[in-house]
């Protein structure tokens, strides 16, 4: 089944501590992002100055140009997922190989232009593959469901693998997601701008755990 999975993305400590509280009462999987400023137009909380709830399952979305220089902070925190970027341009199988040999899962982020096929090694060698359709850094982007066709080029590649997608999830668009075969999917504005956040998570849980009449 798919998961809702709140996002932090933020740019200080207090604004980062006012979106734990806010999801706390109700967060069980959650999508934290770090952005360098160079990779992203902005930099995002660094990652050492994350901390979070035992009981959260934390993907860390590592959006950085020189991913082996975050890499051992990341790792220390002990997240349940790493993804970065294949647009950096480096030999990314090293650095899954450490991620994986510390007992974290790794993935993989694909911008919009980047072609599965393009990256098939890649994608054969990690857990997770997330769709990006939003902007880089920031709450608010746009789902760009045409990337939809990009899940069933992944899964031709590695049947196996999770598959993620950030950028514009809301209650118009969660169940086709869901259906389109996304198995997290990241929500940033939909529940940190809510005036209501629990109640925007419900909703969004409700459409992904509808049933198809066929």
């Amino acid at each position: 089944m798919s998961v809702i999975a709140p996002c932090i993305t933020v740019e200080t400590i207090d604004q980062y501590q006012a979106m734990l509280q806010k999801i706390a009462p109700f967060a069980k999987r959650v999508h934290i992002d770090v952005g360098d400023g160079e990779f992203t137009p902005n930099f995002l909380l660094p990652e050492n100055q994350l901390s979070w709830p035992a009981t959260w399952e934390v993907d860390i979305h590592a959006m950085v140009m020189r991913p082996q220089e975050h890499l051992a902070a990341l790792i220390n925190l002990k997240p349940s997922l790493i993804i970065f970027h294949v647009e950096t341009g480096i030999n990314m199988m090293p650095i899954f190989d450490q991620i994986k040999k510390a007992g974290i899962k790794a993935g993989v982020a694909l911008l919009k232009p980047t072609v599965p096929s393009t990256i098939s090694d890649i994608i054969r060698a990690v857990d997770h593959v997330m769709i990006f359709s939003g902007d880089l850094g920031f709450y608010g982007g746009k789902a760009s469901l045409m990337q939809l066709e990009k899940v069933r080029l992944v899964k031709a590649i590695n049947p196996n693998v999770e598959i993620g997608w950030d950028g514009g999830v809301s209650v118009d668009n969660a169940y086709t997601l869901t259906q389109g075969g996304v198995d997290v999917l990241n929500s940033g504005s939909a529940i940190a701008n809510a005036e209501d956040p629990a109640l925007a998570y419900n909703e969004l849980m409700k459409e992904i755990s509808k049933h198809g009449v066929i």
